[in-house]
């Protein structure tokens, strides 16, 4: 079984930035698609950011330009560097390591909050 941690959250105000990290328990972050989700108060898990095995990054649009995926295989670690924070940042963020048709597990989450 592998565990992924999320760290970095935290309370901070608009325009600020934060860093998350996401851990993995095993080497897997580079031979998996690794993403970030987020889930609202009261609202259903949303798509964040992603970066596939063979290094490409896509992001949803809410967060283009603002937050940026990557990841250091040698700390078998993926972070996702969020600036310009706005309010409807606000969320518990997860962070994913899927191989389709392997494996597909989740973090416990961070919980990021951007008060205006």
């Amino acid at each position: 079984q592998v565990q992924l941690v999320e760290s970095g959250g935290g309370l901070v105000q608009a325009g600020d930035s934060l860093r998350l990290s996401c851990a993995a328990s095993k080497t897997i972050v580079s031979n998996s698609n690794m993403g970030w989700y987020r889930q609202a108060p009261e609202k259903q898990r949303e798509f964040v950011a992603r970066i596939t095995s063979g290094g490409t990054t896509n992001s949803a649009d809410s967060v283009k330009g603002r937050f940026t995926i990557s990841r250091d295989n040698a700390k078998n670690t993926v972070y996702l560097q969020m600036n310009s924070l706005k309010p409807e940042d606000t969320a518990v963020y997860y962070c994913r390591a899927e191989r389709v048709g392997r494996y597909d597990y989740w973090g416990q989450g961070t919980q990021v909050t951007v008060s205006s």
